[in-house]
């Protein structure tokens, strides 16, 4: 299955675009794993490439580690080809977005209640994903 993190606009800071590439390369030993930039305009075009989608969304529901990891697993149980997890911009998803994602939604998941900048909230997401897999397979990364 692929796992795609979809955002509005690009990664602006470098730092925090090699934190991203560091991650992505560590998801991609387990899964086949992608940065997806766009734009509000061409969002919902993308999202249609995807057999699901969650949307990122302080309103949504909030996991801990392992039961993230328990939701990633459910998705690779069920034989998708592709899984997306969507940042919105700056002002979140459109309700034409959220009417348009709920076709194709695995659900909201909220990150936190807190609002983060838009390239923090991708290393949080990225990091988790990754935590996810090494809690999966049992490796020496998560501390519970």
């Amino acid at each position: 299955m692929k796992i795609s993190l979809v955002v509005i606009g690009k990664t602006q800071d470098k730092s925090i675009a090699e934190v991203i590439a560091d991650y992505s390369s560590r998801i991609n030993r387990y899964t086949s794993f992608d940065l997806v930039e766009t734009t509000d305009e061409k969002l919902a075009k993308t999202l249609d490439k995807f057999d699901r989608v969650f949307l990122l969304d302080e309103h949504g529901r909030e996991y801990r580690s392992v039961e993230f990891a328990d939701l990633v697993q459910k998705q690779l149980n069920t034989g998708l080809k592709s899984v997306a997890f969507v940042v919105g911009g700056p002002f979140g998803f459109s309700d034409e977005i959220r009417a348009h994602s709920k076709i194709i939604t695995g659900g909201d998941i909220a990150l936190s209640k807190m609002t983060f900048p838009h390239d923090l909230i991708r290393v949080i997401f990225i990091e988790q994903l990754y935590r996810a897999f090494t809690i999966l397979r049992n490796e020496k990364y998560h501390h519970e």
